[in-house]
Parts: C-alpha cells; sequence; structure tokens
C-alpha cells in the first residue's frame, strides 16, 4: 500500500461491506416546473456580465517610472491595473501613460482615464461597460 493508497483510504475510507452491496434503484423524476421570472430580476440579470471567477485587480500608486514595469507584468498576466499617478512628478506621468498606452495596445486592452491622475487599463480578456464623465456637473 502506497503513500498514495494510504492518503485516500484515510480521506475517503471505503467500506468493504458496502462495495458487495450495491444497487441502483431508478427513481422516474417529473420534469421541473420553470419558476416565473419577475421584471426585476430579468433587469437585474441583463446588466450582469459573467466574470471569471479568477479576475483579479490590482491597485498601484508608483514613485517612479521603474514601477511601470511591474503594471505592466500585471496585466500581461490578464489582471487590470488601476493606476493612481498623483505621487509622481508629472513628466514621470505621462512617460508611465505613454509606456502603459503601449503595453495595453499590445495585449489588444483599453486604458482609461478614471479621475485626475488615475487610469484604468485592462487587457482584452476584461470587458469595462459604461463611462464616467470628469466634467463637473455645476457648470
Amino acid at each position: 500500500m502506497g503513500l498514495k493508497d494510504k492518503l485516500l483510504s484515510f480521506v475517503a475510507p471505503i467500506d468493504d461491506e458496502d462495495e458487495d452491496e450495491e444497487e441502483v434503484e431508478e427513481v422516474e423524476e417529473k420534469p421541473a416546473e420553470p419558476k416565473p421570472v419577475s421584471s426585476y430580476e430579468t433587469k437585474k440579470n441583463d446588466n450582469v456580465k459573467k466574470v471569471a471567477s479568477d479576475t483579479k485587480m490590482v491597485l498601484f500608486e508608483p514613485r517612479s517610472f521603474e514601477e511601470a514595469e511591474e503594471i505592466a507584468r500585471h496585466l500581461k498576466q490578464r489582471r487590470a491595473a488601476v493606476v493612481n499617478l498623483h505621487r509622481l512628478q508629472r513628466d514621470y506621468a505621462q512617460r508611465t501613460i505613454d509606456f502603459l498606452t503601449g503595453v495595453v495596445f499590445a495585449l489588444d486592452g483599453t486604458i482609461q482615464k478614471i479621475g485626475h491622475n488615475v487610469i484604468l487599463c485592462t487587457p482584452k480578456s476584461i470587458g469595462v461597460d459604461g463611462e464616467i464623465s470628469l466634467e463637473s456637473d455645476d457648470d
């Protein structure tokens, strides 16, 4: 008996008596009646898109341009990235945006400005619906 067999017998012990007396009873099942769906549930489900359970989003506040490479690695691993550029000087923030725009383009993804000095970078596998208005409503 190997280690694998011992582990299996510990996790799911086999009862020798049950193996001899296996009988399968067939039960006639009635087809399930469809449950009525309210209009609210239909509207709610239309707005929800199925997203893979392993989808990840990472948040970054880079302090130097060199950290843009780490963001690119996450994008290549099909993770969305929210990048807050407020800690970078203006010219380094622009360099970071230019670099990430190239990375996103190569991955057929998208890049969007979602706030002042905040961008959202997504690979092709993650869709983004909706739009954030950056103009104030006070005008």
